[in-house]
């Protein structure tokens, strides 16, 4: 039998100075992700300094929006959901959910794509993955 993902009610994120930027593009529709200008490495979350350097020498870039399952698990609550880990093709992983899929189909390694989730009071839209 098929476990659907549940459409669980999604709170908006809260903006700060920072990551204002990051979510005035997903509501634009874009996927961005933090690069490290000293390094050319790739980093998520969004944050006014590097993880490599601590240097203040970051920017904002849009990310491919693809990436694979890292690790998973499925919740099988009265509103089942997929938590995981995605490993994005530029190297970062990030904790996220997998939506909009039958859940009992995912498996660790599976290719997925960002969809960017609508919350529930009217903020910015949260990403998330689907399978490709």
């Amino acid at each position: 039998m098929a476990t659907q993902a549940a459409n669980r009610a999604i709170p908006a994120p809260k903006e700060d100075p920072t990551t204002k930027p990051f979510w005035d593009a997903a509501r634009a529709g874009k996927f961005l992700i933090g690069k490290c200008k000293d390094t050319g490495k790739h980093f998520w979350y969004p944050r006014g300094c590097s993880p490599f350097t601590l240097s203040n020498n970051v920017e904002l870039v849009e990310a491919k929006g693809t990436g694979t399952i890292y690790s998973f698990t499925v919740m099988r609550s009265k509103e089942p959901h997929a938590p995981a880990y995605v490993e994005l093709d530029e190297g970062p992983r990030m904790f996220t959910n997998i939506v909009d899929c039958d859940l009992d189909t995912l498996k660790i390694g599976m290719k997925v794509k960002v969809v960017l989730k609508a919350t529930e009071d009217g903020g910015a839209p949260v990403p998330m993955f689907t399978p490709v």
